[in-house]
């Protein structure tokens, strides 16, 4: 999760990157330039890009000449400034949906674990795709059988639950086309940093197998993360 655009009671939650947000960040930058590594990207705006883990990991691995942010959050703002991240040009506040930047600024906006927290996700998904010439979106995919009946609010503030055909749907009633598409299984480091070297492992190999092997299966019944690149169709001739 990076950004926290539709939970304004956790916005100063915000602290510097984490061991785990370093790890989820190493797989979200890799689902970016699996998507976007063939298209323009010298100029990269990340929305909702939290404490910065997945910009710093992307300067890690030289993906744009230009890396900038944006947050609902001064503090994570200040915070991101502060990181030392190479090819840094801005890190700022905005209101969650008004994007402070002209029409076309950047080659591509990423919104990386945002969407699920938004109350309007096709009012930014809009905006960004104003900016950007191409949108990245990811999401963890937990419309799955073990989502409860009823919703219940929690501590991680997600409010909206995508399958991969559901998050394909958004951006194209959104008027966007859908370039590319991507289901990936967390790495076996995430799954043990949080279950431990033998749970994690074991855990990672049982997804990894299944999505190999019944893909349909395997996200009807495990939460992966799901990500496409869109963009808004070309004006005709």
């Amino acid at each position: 999760m990076e950004g926290l655009i539709a939970a304004p009671e956790q916005r100063h939650r915000y602290a510097a990157p984490s061991g785990w947000r370093r790890l989820g960040a190493v797989d979200k930058a890799a689902n970016v330039v699996a998507l976007c590594g063939a298209l323009p990207h010298a100029r990269v705006l990340e929305i909702g890009a939290g404490e910065g883990a997945v910009l710093a990991r992307l300067a890690e691995l030289r993906f744009a000449a230009e890396l900038h942010a944006l947050e609902v959050s001064e503090g994570a703002a200040e915070l991101i400034r502060g990181l030392g991240i190479a090819g840094l040009a801005s890190a700022a506040a905005f209101d969650g949906y008004a994007i402070p930047h002209a029409a076309q600024s950047f080659d591509l906006a990423i919104l990386s674990h945002v969407v699920e927290h938004l109350e309007h996700p096709r009012a930014l998904l809009r905006e960004a795709a104003r900016v950007a010439a191409a949108v990245f979106v990811e999401v963890p995919l937990e419309d799955t059988w073990r989502l409860p009946r009823d919703f219940r609010r929690d501590a991680v503030g997600h409010v909206n639950f995508y399958s991969a055909r559901s998050l394909r749907h958004l951006v194209q009633s959104c008027g966007l086309e859908v370039l590319g598409e991507r289901v990936a299984n967390p790495s076996p480091a995430l799954q043990m940093f949080r279950h431990g070297a033998l749970a994690g492992r074991l855990r990672w190999a049982v997804r990894e197998a299944l999505l190999r092997a019944a893909p349909r299966l395997a996200t009807s019944a495990f939460t992966y993360h799901g990500s496409l690149v869109c963009r808004a169709p070309a004006a005709p001739a």
